[in-house]
């Protein structure tokens, strides 16, 4: 059982019995293959295994794909661009991606439950957030196919670009996918996606929802495997397009690549958001904010809001709450439906973190972590903040990716503004007062692609997201996310 801490001055509450869901409704196989037109083949490079984040358990083995697998899924995507998916309606084409998506809403719990086995996300986030999400991209854009006149202002006579060569996280692997496959196939293109090595299993399930859907072969094609199979995908001379989410390094890896091609590159990169506190806030809503705000998916959002930015008026009465709240958080089993924070996804990952943390440490930051028990197996960190955080802290300034909170202070809404934006990345930030006209000013002050006003970390559709400066360039999302899509 999982105890609730007490709250200062007052009696224990209550326990909370486990509530696990079952893992029965996913039926894994012992190895996976490639998707290539339409059909599982064998890949031409060693398998790798996949393995569940909380418990270490080796889930599957899957195929890697070779420089020749990845010919031959550009290829059969070429075929299908030219011969059927090009060629058919708009109207058409929406009608496979309505399938889809009502295919998505029908199987939600068996890939809500294969993404939090894979990726160590708690299932309350899968079945909530990401899986629901998922299919509302494929609604979405199955409504532009037809539209696509409407997409570009002034450009009436758009036309698909051919073959998109895709490359997605580990973080939201399900959700990633659908925001790159839903807006390529609606403009007319196909696609060969890779997956992050860590979390491949529910971009193989969504290659069985193409052939339940009954997709056209070829039309999307799923390649797995590590960064030589993702360096393949973007090097091929057959890709059009290349849309990639990942770190800034390897962004600038395929800046490199690209460059002197006529390939049209979308690149959604690194961030080191502020959220922004201001005196006047409602200081309980703004706790909520701020811990979804870092401590969502374990703090392995692009758009986290890792630096917390407190008016100073307010900032002892914020830590304390704030506090508090971090102590009811619950850390565990990602598959037990009362679970707030799951496990790091991988090794690696986890190592990164913590090497982060103690650099804060060591340069005089003050470390608190939430009083948690952590599993024995499997990749695990408590949820932390740093107190004492100034401009010059590595913590204030590299990309953590994980559960760690850098608190830094101000007293003017100018300094919150030049504290913000003194950072390389630009992808979101957020804004936490009463005042309407702050808000606004505030938005057009900081530089970040998506700015949240009194919430965080909400995402829709129709809204497109993207970033400046190291967070890339580009959007996707909303009619915009149609534009890298289209000539």
């Amino acid at each position: 059982m999982v105890k609730v801490p007490e709250s200062s001055g007052s009696a224990p509450l209550f326990d909370y019995a486990p509530a696990p869901e079952s893992r029965a409704v996913v039926d894994l196989s012992p190895s996976y293959g490639l998707f290539v037109d339409g059909v599982f083949v064998d890949g031409g490079g060693r398998s790798f295994k996949t393995i569940n984040p909380a418990t270490e358990e080796v889930l599957a083995e899957v195929a890697e794909a070779d420089e020749r697998d990845v010919d031959a899924a550009v290829q059969a995507a070429r075929r299908a661009q030219d011969r059927v998916w090009g060629r058919m309606s708009g109207r058409e084409r929406a009608k496979y991606l309505f399938r889809i998506a009502r295919i998505i809403q029908e199987r939600a719990r068996e890939l809500a439950v294969l993404e939090t086995l894979d990726n160590g996300k708690p299932i309350r986030e899968s079945r909530d957030v990401d899986v629901p999400t998922a299919a509302a991209h494929f609604f979405y854009y199955a409504g532009w196919a037809d539209k696509l006149e409407y997409a570009v202002p002034g450009r009436p006579d758009v036309r698909p670009l051919g073959v998109a060569g895709q490359v997605i996280p580990w973080n939201f692997p399900l959700l990633m996918l659908a925001w790159k496959v839903a807006p390529a196939l609606a403009a007319g293109n196909t696609v060969v996606l890779k997956p992050a090595e860590t979390t491949p299993l529910t971009a193989l399930l969504f290659a069985e929802i193409c052939q339940q859907a009954d997709l056209p072969p070829g039309v999307v094609n799923i390649v797995t495997g590590a960064g030589a199979t993702g360096r393949a995908v973007v090097a091929h001379p057959g890709v059009d397009k290349v849309a990639f989410t990942g770190s800034t390094e390897v962004g600038r890896s395929i800046a490199r690549t690209v460059a002197g091609t006529d390939k049209r590159v979308t690149l959604e990169l690194g961030g080191k958001a502020a959220n922004i506190v201001f005196e006047d806030a409602a200081i309980d809503q703004a706790v909520e904010g701020i811990v979804n705000g870092i401590f969502f998916n374990q703090g392995h959002v692009c758009c986290a809001g890792s630096r917390l930015l407190v008016q100073e008026s307010v900032a002892e009465e914020v830590l304390d709450r704030l506090k508090r709240r971090m102590a009811t958080l619950r850390v565990g089993d990602p598959l037990d439906k009362n679970t707030d924070v799951g496990a790091i996804n991988s090794a690696e990952q986890l190592g990164r973190i913590r090497d982060l943390a103690q650099v804060g440490e060591d340069e005089g930051a003050g470390r608190w972590s939430a009083p948690c028990e952590l599993p024995a197996q499997g990749f695990w960190f408590p949820p932390t903040l740093f107190t004492g955080v100034s401009q010059a802290h590595r913590i204030a300034r590299e990309e953590i990716f994980g559960p760690v909170l850098s608190v830094l202070t101000f007293r003017t809404p100018s300094e919150a503004v030049e504290k913000a934006n003194n950072t390389p990345y630009g992808l979101s930030a957020g804004v936490w007062t009463e005042k309407g006209s702050r808000i606004l000013w505030m938005a057009n002050q900081l530089r970040a692609g998506v700015v949240w006003a009194n919430t965080f970390n909400k995402f829709d559709p129709t809204s497109p997201f993207g970033g400046y400066k190291e967070s890339g360039y580009g959007r996707e999302g909303g009619r915009q996310g149609l534009e890298g899509y289209l000539r």
